[in-house]
């Protein structure tokens, strides 16, 4: 536990933890969809989604840079407008690529929400501000992160009331990691499920949230609930109960 349990987390999501790319599977809510996110809702879990920027500046929910795994179509999400992306079906489901206004609208606060932000040629920037203007008319426990520590650095200078965490992989080097802190100033950490063994992530966890993604097994469930504060799942690494 953290040395400050006092400081409650504005995004704790509970037992349940969060959805990665909401509660999907297969066809029938494919990842990254409405009806995964509702399926999320329903289970009383917290959601976790990408969020990139489509050719003409609008904010989609889509992981990958291109369309061809989830689509079937060869385009890339940065250089396609957003009502071609949003017409496309996902997994050749009844779903289709989400904006994210659609998606706040959605889950209406219902339940944390992270939105992880993929960031692309130095459009952070851009990106932070498309995202921070769908949010403005929302309400409810919502945070921002990204691998891109740009991401956090502009929150920071422009919307410190927005919750703001920094991604961390397992092969990310010491001097990245800390130059990344000093330019995101997080609120709360999202680290590779490998590392939680880490002694760095024993010290930043006393001064902050740390969230383990993606865990997809029991194994990986056992301990990474005792080393970190949620966790970010899928599959068979989500609660049983």
């Amino acid at each position: 536990m953290r040395s400050s349990p006092s400081d409650l987390d504005p995004l704790d999501p509970g037992p349940r933890g969060f959805a990665h790319r909401g509660l999907h599977f297969r066809s029938a809510a494919p990842e990254n969809s409405l009806a995964a996110f509702e399926r999320a809702i329903e289970f009383g879990a917290g959601i976790e989604c990408d969020v990139r920027l489509s050719g003409d500046g609008s904010a989609v929910v889509f992981h990958d840079g291109d369309l061809t795994r989830m689509c079937g179509i060869s385009l890339k999400v940065e250089q396609t407008p957003a009502a071609l992306l949003q017409g496309q079906r996902l997994m050749r489901s009844n779903e289709y690529i989400p904006a994210l206004w659609r998606v706040l609208e959605v889950v209406g606060g219902r339940v944390p929400l992270l939105l992880e932000l993929k960031t692309n040629r130095g459009n952070a920037a851009r990106l932070c501000r498309e995202v921070l203007l769908d949010l403005l008319p929302r309400s409810g426990p919502i945070g921002i992160m990204s691998f891109d520590p740009k991401v956090g650095g502009w929150l920071r200078r422009n919307a410190p009331q927005v919750p703001r965490g920094l991604v961390i992989g397992k092969d990310t080097p010491r001097h990245r990691r800390w130059l990344a802190f000093m330019i995101a100033a997080p609120q709360f950490l999202a680290v590779d499920h490998e590392c939680l063994s880490a002694p760095w992530v024993a010290r930043i966890r006393r001064r902050m949230p740390v969230y383990a993604w993606t865990i997809r097994s029991p194994a990986e469930r056992a301990q990474a609930a005792v080393q970190a504060d949620a966790l970010i799942w899928e599959s068979d690494g989500g609660p049983r109960n």
